[in-house]
């Protein structure tokens, strides 16, 4: 059972030097990142004729097609039922650009979290971003050149400016079946972006824990059913009725709302959501595995365009 309840992530640290002024609108540096990548990435692996990545006759060994806009049909394996759209397998993590702007010469930086095998999918992202010293990002399209890029947490170096290193990446691995070690009986969840949770069908304004462990639990399984080889084996319906016990003490969230504009579509969505503060009070520790994985997956919907990010807190009793 180990080796079918593990869920993995790889985590990396992209770092600049901007040539130009680059300005991350507040609130939407994720999404600006995500769409800049998307761009790029599409002039780079796709013929010139293609429309989109739906109708493509040769979607399914499209590299931008199978990694930025993946769908059931397009894939060997077969996905969670109903899910047409699936999950990408990356998030950017940017939280800390929203709002900034970054003057010529300024180094920063921005983080990326692989559930695919970097060494099948980082290549994209290191191809992609280095072309930003043409084609720029944000609204003003400001240039910047990709000067290295770091494995997170050890911080080992896997491009140095000029060449992408072959060597294998562990990641961080979590095993949602086995105890973390640690006794929790109150944690505090921190939103840090807008966060968006549905249940039957209806999104929800108050995360019960029953209902955020469930959405958690939902999207680690569908990452790993579609991009590490199958579906956590764990007892669905015992996780989720064993959440049923843990309770809120104490809630500060607010209601956050952000809109992002489609260049391709030339439409707008919503980008809005709770964030804040959440804090439960029961037997969390048989949840941290989740709850720890979560912080890098991310929850609920619209994470690839930044939403759902969150951090927790073993609150500690006085």
């Amino acid at each position: 059972m180990a080796g079918i309840s593990l869920f993995s992530v790889w985590p990396f640290r992209f770092k600049f030097r901007a040539l130009d002024t680059i300005f991350f609108p507040e609130g939407k540096a994720g999404n600006v990142l995500r769409g800049a990548f998307g761009s790029i990435f599409r002039r780079l692996a796709c013929i010139p004729d293609c429309s989109e990545a739906k109708s493509c006759e040769i979607s399914n060994q499209c590299a931008y097609a199978l990694t930025f806009e993946p769908r059931q049909q397009w894939a060997e394996t077969s996905g969670p039922s109903g899910l047409a759209d699936w999950p990408r397998p990356f998030v950017f993590r940017a939280l800390h650009l929203d709002g900034k702007r970054i003057e010529p010469e300024t180094e920063f930086h921005f983080d990326v979290v692989l559930f695919e095998s970097p060494e099948k999918v980082l290549p994209y992202f290191v191809l992609a971003f280095r072309a930003l010293v043409d084609a720029g990002v944000g609204p003003a399209r400001g240039r910047a050149i990709l000067s290295s890029v770091e494995e997170l947490p050890t911080g080992t170096s896997v491009y140095d400016g000029k060449r992408l290193r072959d060597r294998a990446l562990p990641g961080i691995e979590f095993n949602v079946s086995e105890s973390t070690g640690e006794s929790a009986r109150a944690l505090r969840v921190k939103f840090l972006t807008p966060t968006e949770l549905k249940t039957g069908g209806e999104i929800i304004d108050r995360p019960e824990f029953s209902v955020l462990l469930r959405r958690l639990r939902d999207r680690i399984s569908n990452l790993r059913l579609l991009y590490q080889g199958g579906p956590l084996e764990v007892d669905f319906a015992a996780i989720g009725a064993a959440a049923e016990g843990i309770r809120i003490s104490r809630s500060s969230l607010r209601r956050v709302e952000v809109e992002r504009f489609s260049t391709r579509t030339r439409q707008s969505h919503p980008l809005g959501g709770f964030a804040g503060s959440v804090e439960y009070e029961g037997d969390l520790a048989p949840f941290l595995p989740y709850l720890r994985a979560g912080e890098w997956s991310g929850v609920g919907r619209q994470t690839v365009w930044g939403k759902g990010s969150f951090a927790i807190t073993i609150v500690v009793p006085n």
